[in-house]
């Protein structure tokens, strides 16, 4: 493992506790945890499923990709975010994936892939409208909802894993995400693929892992959102055109402004006054589609 991605697990590790520490689980939040939805690792192959108590029958799904740059994060880091969620009248689905440096590409996409068709095979169980299946990504998970949707889409972009049968997203909301790999501008971002790309990031896989080569009229309509304070602010600048080229209705929000920045995916702390409007504006946006 670099050095880089160790010094990420440890610190992003210790931000999101900070963040979180006074988070209590809501009431009015009905709780599935720890289902095993594959067999690869006993650890990160499992997901929670979060439901407003107050309602009954089916509901339309989110599923949450989490970020963390590839080599961090699990569903106990994004439980708060992904309940908040569920109280805007959603079933949200919160898994764990397996991680770089120890499971490289594509054991995520097969990871999420696998969840995507254990939604559609546990709708009835679970109560998910599987025709208004929604997706949100954020920061690396950002990168992979829309690659991922990028398979869903486009039958000319071939993956090195088995596609959900059935599945579709109605909209998708990317957060702080970042959408083209070049090695020109990666900046430390290079570190994290010398560890998640089983070449280390030659030119042909960084090609293959920008959503921006494979993006068809199909691709599912999309909430976009940064801020000042991202470091990825400057990564819708090469998706929108490619959003517009392919006639794909999108929504661009910038939060926050020079005196108050906010930061890299400010929305998952949901004790902000902006996360909330954020969070809003993401399932509205959802239920236009």
């Amino acid at each position: 493992m670099s050095e880089y991605a160790e010094i990420i697990r440890k610190t992003f590790s210790m931000e999101d506790m900070e963040r979180d520490k006074n988070n209590q689980i809501p009431e009015d939040v009905v709780r599935y945890s720890d289902i095993r939805y594959a067999n690869h690792d006993e650890k990160w192959n499992l997901l929670d499923v979060y439901r407003p108590k107050n309602i009954k029958g089916k509901l339309p799904v989110i599923m949450s990709v989490h970020g963390g740059g590839w080599v961090y994060g699990d569903k106990n880091v994004y439980q708060w975010y992904c309940m908040n969620l569920a109280q805007r009248g959603f079933a949200v689905v919160n898994y764990s994936y397996r991680l770089a440096p120890e499971y490289q590409y594509p054991a995520s996409f097969e990871d999420t892939s696998t969840v995507a068709q254990w939604i559609i095979d546990h709708c009835d169980e679970y109560g998910f409208d599987t025709d208004y299946i929604y997706g949100v990504g954020d920061s690396a998970g950002g990168h992979m909802l829309s690659l991922f949707s990028c398979a869903l889409t486009n039958p000319d972009y071939h993956v090195p894993y088995t596609l959900p049968e059935g599945f579709s997203f109605k909209a998708i909301a990317l957060n702080c995400g970042v959408y083209e790999m070049k090695k020109e501008t990666l900046g430390d971002t290079e570190k994290l693929m010398y560890d998640y790309l089983p070449e280390h990031g030659t030119e042909n896989e960084y090609f293959n892992i920008s959503s921006v080569n494979f993006i068809t009229p199909a691709f599912p309509p999309s909430y976009i959102m940064t801020c000042p304070g991202d470091f990825l602010k400057d990564a819708p600048d090469v998706l929108i055109p490619v959003l517009k080229k392919n006639s794909v209705p999108f929504m661009y929000r910038v939060f926050g402004n020079q005196s108050n920045p906010l930061a890299h995916v400010f929305h998952c702390n949901i004790n902000l006054p902006e996360a909330k409007i954020c969070n809003d504006e993401e399932c509205n946006f959802f239920k236009e589609f």
